[in-house]
């Protein structure tokens, strides 16, 4: 039997012209099927603990970024650079991802790590972003491992106490130093983001002279434009520009910069038993 409209054209108990007609029927419906099948193909299964596991409030994905420094970058070109690394739903799965890639003080160039809930796309103009901010802490070199770790491990937590508000966490690989930020939906909730700085002093045992910058994703979104600049306009640069890799202050008139190889050092962050 071929398929499974083989068995209503083998039977001869009925009328011959009923069985044509039934099978002109049916094959319309399976040329509806076939068209319809691609899109629930596509569908990505839902990621959900496995048995005996201890899940987490939020299923959230892992991406990385690699970028030249120096060149402008839209929106869209931004998007299609960020890799996704994988999706998890429960502390032993976290674990599989985490124990296998690089730390953030072992990456090299403009490279960035993202832990978004899953649906959230670590970008200033994605829905649950774009009326939410962030808070900034910039790192001198040999530090971003350990707050990195500690950072996403209060947020897989849920240390922060905030309800639904946290979006993602985000740590730059920078020349002169390392930036880690935390994202929040509501912008305008002064409240919850002094909580959240409040706790993200406490989770990073930052000392009180810390200084730490809010900064909402409309302001980031009015000034991208701005923050395209050529090597040796390290003067026009503000936090954003050196966060999105879109320029840095160490490029100098002339310096020759080369694509990374971002693809094939992506595929380095995360060993086959790692995925």
């Amino acid at each position: 039997m071929n398929n499974k409209f083989d068995a209503l054209k083998d039977d001869d108990s009925g009328d011959h012209d009923q069985n044509e007609e039934n099978n002109t029927q049916k094959d319309s419906e399976k040329e509806k099927n076939d068209r319809e099948k691609p899109q629930s193909t596509t569908k990505r299964k839902a990621v959900v603990p496995g048995p005996a596991e201890h899940p987490l409030q939020y299923n959230y994905t892992f991406w990385y970024s690699r970028r030249t420094p120096g060149r402008p970058t839209s929106s869209q070109s931004y998007e299609q650079n960020i890799k996704q690394i994988g999706t998890f739903a429960s502390v032993e799965q976290f674990w599989r991802f985490y124990s296998h890639m690089v730390r953030p003080g072992d990456l090299t160039g403009h490279s960035d790590f993202h832990l978004f809930k899953e649906g959230i796309k670590p970008m200033w103009e994605d829905d649950a972003n774009k009326n939410g901010g962030k808070w900034i802490i910039r790192l001198r070199k040999g530090l971003a491992s350990r707050c990195w770790e500690n950072l996403i491990l209060a947020m897989l937590g849920e240390q922060f106490m905030v309800g639904e508000e946290i979006c993602g966490a985000v740590v730059s690989v920078r020349f002169q130093e390392d930036i880690i930020s935390i994202w929040n939906k509501t912008a305008s909730d002064q409240a919850t983001t002094a909580r959240i700085r409040d706790t993200l002093r406490r989770v990073l045992n930052l000392p009180p002279n810390t200084i730490m910058e809010y900064k909402t994703h409309t302001d980031s979104i009015n000034h991208d434009q701005e923050d395209f600049c050529a090597p040796g306009d390290a003067q026009k640069v503000n936090s954003d520009a050196v966060e999105r890799g879109i320029c840095h202050p160490a490029l100098q008139e002339g310096s020759v910069t080369q694509t990374p190889r971002a693809w094939e050092e992506f595929h380095g962050l995360v060993n086959s038993s790692g995925r």
